[in-house]
């Protein structure tokens, strides 16, 4: 079985990203900063926060959909809030989509806020509601079952260090896996987590017994060239010993985003 995990921007780097979802062959594919506009015929509208815009493709999650049409969708919003069409505002979704390839039944599933809540208006304050989704798929080539949790963790304007509201985090997260994973099988954690490698979400996590592939295979750097400040880890993919990891890697080419994709295949 093949999991990609990635922040897609928004679907900032529009055609390579699609063409590298396309190409990439996962089975599992877990996508982070999604946009969803309902209703609209595709094309970019931009994002605004004070000073700073950033286009994002209207139709981001009908686009994976469309060039993977041997998997189902799975779309769980974050926030509401405007993009703008010019001056003109267009309430839009943005959140997790998880994509599993026809042929592995999801005989599992968990969604809900491990920051904060759906925002009544906007986008919200930050720290930012943030969400997670996991899945539980049968494995008909190996008999058993496997969980796999998505999450983008909670964007902190001082900077990715650890504070009160990111270790209730972790700890709402590892209250989410404990619905969904059975313990004796394979459990995989992925996102865009925004945090340092020091962070005592690990230790948190760690009572699961997950242990981290990006810090602990030598990878330091899970951003892109779109990307220009330092503090270059921000995505991780975590396991159990009960998964057999065949390859994982950290995907330095073809840049799709301002993170790199990472890639499990789990035996």
């Amino acid at each position: 079985m093949r999991i990609v995990s990635l922040n897609a921007w928004g679907g900032r780097v529009h055609e390579p990203l699609m063409r590298y979802l396309g190409e990439v062959e996962a089975d599992v594919l877990c996508l982070q900063e999604v946009t969803h506009v309902a209703g609209h015929d595709g094309g970019w509208l931009t994002f605004r926060e004070g000073d700073f815009e950033l286009p994002q493709r209207a139709s981001l999650l009908e686009d994976v959909t469309a060039i993977l049409p041997e998997h189902r969708a799975f779309f769980a919003p974050a926030a509401s809030g405007p993009l703008y069409d010019g001056d003109r505002e267009v309430a839009s979704e943005w959140g997790l989509a998880t994509f599993v390839r026809q042929g592995f039944p999801v005989i599992g599933q968990v969604q809900d806020f491990i920051h904060g809540d759906f925002p009544v208006s906007g986008f919200g304050a930050h720290p930012r509601p943030r969400n997670a989704h996991g899945i539980r798929i049968f494995r008909h080539d190996v008999g058993s079952a496997v969980t796999i949790v998505q999450m983008h963790g909670l964007r902190d304007l001082a900077g990715k260090g650890d504070t009160p509201a990111r270790l209730a985090q972790a700890h709402a997260l590892v209250g989410l896996v404990e619905k969904i994973w059975r313990r004796g099988e394979g459990l995989v954690v992925c996102g865009d987590l925004n945090l340092l490698p020091g962070s005592e979400t690990f230790p948190i996590l760690g009572r699961l017994e997950l242990t981290d592939l990006v810090t602990t295979r030598g990878f330091a750097d899970t951003r892109t060239s779109w990307y220009p400040k330092g503090g270059r880890y921000a995505d991780y993919l975590l396991v159990t010993p009960d998964v057999k990891v065949e390859r994982f890697d950290v995907v330095a080419e073809p840049e799709v985003s301002d993170h790199r994709a990472l890639l499990l295949e789990i035996g």
